[in-house]
């Protein structure tokens, strides 16, 4: 739960939202934008605000994909979903991915250090296939190239 310092700082950021879905996408990027992520507790805030239910509020945050309801981890992993990278071997990279993590797509590693998300195609197939890490392309993968990948980011995160 917030304290009330907390609640207060987040009905400050969203106070000038106007009720109803309108307002909504922007009242959460505000939020995740302060917090780096939607702490759980502001979606009662935010539903207030806007006159929607909490229910609402949180299909609209798990419906989008920008946004997150845990922090960020220090690195983050973009495997890229589209067809280029899938041709030339995504899926496997993805499987290594989630196996040297101990983790599925979209989640973290306990120590938050490192995290997997999908990400969509961002149109350097030049470099398939690839995975975006803190944005940067990384690629053309194999798997073995995919294993050191995160044994480097273990050790330097």
């Amino acid at each position: 739960m917030l304290d009330n310092e907390a609640t207060l700082e987040i009905q400050q950021l969203v106070r000038d939202f106007k009720p109803g879905d309108g307002d909504l996408l922007a009242a959460l990027h505000t939020v995740q934008h302060h917090y780096g992520y939607i702490p759980r507790p502001a979606i009662g805030v935010v539903a207030r605000q806007v006159r929607l239910s909490e229910a609402k509020v949180y299909g609209a945050i798990t419906f989008y994909s920008e946004f997150r309801l845990t922090p960020p981890p220090q690195v983050l992993i973009g495997w890229c979903s589209g067809p280029a990278c899938r041709l030339k071997g995504g899926d496997r990279i993805r499987k290594v991915l989630e196996a040297e993590l101990g983790i599925g797509m979209g989640e973290n590693t306990d120590d938050n250090r490192l995290g997997l998300h999908l990400a969509q195609c961002n149109g350097t197939c030049e470099h398939a296939a690839q995975v975006w890490v803190n944005g940067d392309v990384v690629g053309p993968l194999t798997a073995a190239d995919t294993v050191r990948l995160v044994r480097r980011l273990r050790e330097e995160a």
